[in-house]
């Protein structure tokens, strides 16, 4: 074991128990308050350390003071105690004794205090707050397990720091059952879930922080907190807009990365965590002694009320700590070999994530520390679903990925897990992870061949249509195995990642400098088109092309079948100029804009989404649960999905390879194949798409009989504002004009 000389040791040694405590009971993980058998309350400790010597529970007062228990009961490698008299509030964190030698991967440090990873509330951050920002500042040297500046490169982590981290590191606080601050009961039984069917399903993404920083309708003291969503202000919002689950970006505790702290950055998006039971103390405006899970359920709470699901984006492949040269803040000083998966020289990590390490989500107790934590998440906290980020390194067991790895099979048989939404990011950084379409049947996954046929379509980069009929019905060449439905397919042309819906009209290049990275970060594969200017232009006509492109892109994306997922502020035209990984861009580059909502240049646009979504509520032909089939579903009905050229003949195989840029789409709404909850067939209206990417207006000839006898301009995104009602319908068989690059959508009259 090596140790580096002149520094102010802690003791390897734990101090003895005191008499008051208690052996307790290894289950369940954490620090649970309860009332012991003989009527004492107090709290059970329970810390699974495999091959940890000794653990030592320490508790921490309003001054820092430090008590150290030692946890003497071992029972199937948790170490556990119970402590009379320790009541919700009170902070903790562990030190975990065993072997320093990073060349096996084993890396205890009883100098490193350590957050307990089923800590349900964390208080403070990992550094000092009295820090300046800025550059030459960094993360504490006091926070890593190995001494950071060793002049010896190659050995940079292989020599133990044994500095005191407890100054600077976030502690654990006890947190009462069923309660959301500190003897505040929180009862779920009048909460009713929306349960919204996937088939029927809006998804909003939106960062906690960044929806309310600027809106002026939430209290100053609330925006960008979980009460900041909660607040009527916001939710009108998202009512008014229609959508029906909003997913959030990670709320787990999440910790800032030293390369930004360097920079005055911070790690905006979260996908950082370091506590999988604990929101995140940034957004909680009521405090962090436990008084953050009230504010969560509350929010939790408003928004069921409002008919809105809530969608946790969880960051289960990677933590915090990143690769050997990282801090040692929870997992790694607990036991390294045990929650990581280490590379062929047990030093290093086997990285499939990109961010330094990967859980190793074959061991059970890695395990059992995800899906105790989802159930939480379900069940206390009272959650809808979860998107998986890099879903496809968690689905890996010894090293490829496999649809019938512990982590799917558990989830698959979970009698909570199994009922509430799950959503695939279907790849990882690793060799084989990129998995779109493969994932069982219980899944919906993010489907980036939409985004990528979508972008190319209306940036004029494809030769033909094949493709885009896939994905406007469902994407069935990916989804339709095993019982899979449409509804497999997360449809989206823009996510948290990437440029926003208006930049994607606005620039072909990055633009990330102020990221510090000298624009290197962010992908160099937009698939954008800036319509004939790089940037912000003054010039009308191309702005007006840009709005134009913009009502093509959620034409396209509400219309197709599948699930929709929209961005928070794209529906208004957010713009992040031009930054395509605003992940550490903690300021106007990320928050939404509501001053957009008064610019007559981009209001009518979010009154497009809404009119959309309100037409996909209305007809379930546009929110189909069976993949199409081509043929009629009745004697005498229509093909449920006809695809017509601009002359209003049916496409022929031959046609699918013809350059062009035009494609209409039947919808027949006589012939769903689906049944009501009475067993009643669901009849619908029939409607007709078509989409028009050339740079050139186009006579097109609508459909005859028996397709209808005349049709009803419903949405024409060549205007500013849509048609209304009284507008006199086309006659079938007789041509309509699209303007170029436009969508139009009519309603079939029957004849």
């Amino acid at each position: 074991m090596s140790s580096a000389p002149e520094q102010e040791a802690v003791a390897d040694e734990p101090v003895a128990p005191p008499a008051d405590i208690r052996p307790g009971s290894p289950t369940p993980l954490g620090a649970r308050y309860r009332t012991g058998p003989d009527g004492i309350a107090g709290t059970n400790f329970a810390l699974w350390a495999g091959g940890a010597e000794a653990v030592e529970l320490c508790l921490f007062d309003d001054a820092e003071r430090e008590t150290r228990h030692a946890l003497t009961e071992l029972t199937h490698e948790i170490w556990h105690g119970f402590l009379p008299g320790v009541r919700p509030g009170q902070r903790y964190g562990y030190r975990v004794h065993g072997r320093w030698d990073p060349w096996t991967g084993a890396r205890w440090n009883p100098a490193k205090l350590l957050l307990d990873p089923y800590a349900r509330a964390v208080d403070g951050d990992f550094g000092t707050r009295t820090e300046p920002a800025g550059a030459g500042f960094a993360l504490p040297a006091q926070l890593y397990g190995h001494v950071r500046d060793w002049p010896e490169q190659r050995a940079a982590d292989t020599v133990r720091d044994d500095r005191d981290s407890a100054p600077y590191v976030p502690k654990g606080v006890v947190v009462g059952e069923d309660t959301g601050e500190e003897g505040g009961a929180d009862e779920w039984q009048d909460d009713r879930r929306p349960k919204t069917p996937w088939p029927d399903s809006v998804l909003y993404e939106l960062h906690v922080r960044g929806f309310t920083m600027r809106h002026p309708g939430v209290p100053e003291r609330l925006r960008g907190t979980y009460a900041g969503l909660a607040h009527p202000a916001a939710l009108e919002h998202l009512v008014r807009l229609g959508v029906t689950a909003v997913e959030l970006l990670p709320v787990h505790q999440f910790a800032h990365e030293d390369h930004l702290v360097r920079r005055g950055l911070r790690n905006y998006w979260g996908y950082n965590s370091i506590g999988y039971f604990a929101p995140h103390a940034g957004y909680a405006a009521t405090g962090t002694r436990g008084q953050q899970v009230g504010e969560f359920k509350r929010m939790v709470r408003a928004l069921h009320d409002a008919g809105i699901e809530v969608i946790l984006d969880v960051v289960y492949n990677h933590t915090a700590e990143a690769g050997e040269l990282g801090p040692t803040l929870s997992l790694r000083g607990i036991d390294n070999r045990g929650y990581y998966r280490l590379a062929g020289e047990a030093r290093r990590y086997t990285d499939y994530t990109g961010c330094g390490n990967t859980l190793h989500v074959v061991q059970p107790h890695v395990l059992r520390l995800i899906t105790d934590s989802l159930r939480y998440w379900v069940t206390e906290m009272g959650v809808d679903g979860f998107r998986f980020d890099l879903a496809a390194a968690l689905a890996r067991s010894l090293h490829d990925v496999d649809m019938l790895s512990p982590f799917l099979a558990v989830i698959a048989q979970d009698p909570v897990l199994r009922r509430v939404k799950l959503i695939a990011e279907p790849w990882d950084v690793g060799s084989g992870g990129y998995q779109v379409g493969a994932f069982p049947p219980l899944w919906t996954e993010w489907n980036d061949r939409y985004r990528d046929t979508v972008r190319d379509f209306w940036r004029g980069a494809q030769h033909d249509v094949r493709d885009l009929g896939y994905r406007l019905s469902g994407s069935s060449d990916l989804y339709a195995w095993g019982g899979r439905r449409p509804y497999a397919s997360v449809n989206f042309i823009t996510a948290h990642d990437g440029f926003t819906l208006r930049d994607l009209v606005s620039y072909e290049h990055k633009r990330n400098a102020d990221n510090g990275e000298g624009n290197r970060d962010g992908t160099h594969d937009n698939r954008s088109w800036n319509c004939g200017a790089e940037g912000e232009t003054d010039d009308r006509e191309v702005r007006a092309l840009r709005r134009r492109q913009l009502r093509n892109l959620l034409t396209t994306l509400l219309l197709s079948t599948g699930v929709p997922m929209l961005v928070a502020g794209d529906e208004m035209g957010r713009t992040q100029h031009g930054n395509n990984n605003a992940y550490c861009q903690d300021n106007a580059t990320s928050w939404v804009d509501w001053s957009l909502l008064d610019d007559p240049e981009w209001r009518p646009l979010a009154g497009l989404a809404a009119r959309l979504i309100a037409l996909r509520r209305a007809h379930p032909v546009l929110r189909r649960r069976a993949f199409f089939s081509g043929r009629p579903h009745h004697r005498g009905g229509l093909r449920d999905l006809a695809w017509f050229t601009a002359d209003g003949t049916e496409m022929t195989e031959q046609d699918w390879y013809t350059p062009g840029a035009t494609l209409g789409m039947y919808l027949s709404g006589n012939d769903i194949s689906q049944h009501d909850a009475r067993g009643i067939r669901v009849v619908d209206d029939s409607f007709l798409a078509v989409l028009h990417a050339a740079d050139r207006p186009l006579p097109f000839t609508l459909p005859g009989p028996p397709w209808a006898r005349a049709y009803e301009l419903l949405v024409d995104t060549a205007r500013e504002e849509q048609p209304g009602a009284a507008e006199p319908p086309y006659a079938a068989g007789g041509a309509h004009t699209l303007a170029a690059r436009s969508v139009v959508l009519f309603r079939a009259v029957p004849g």
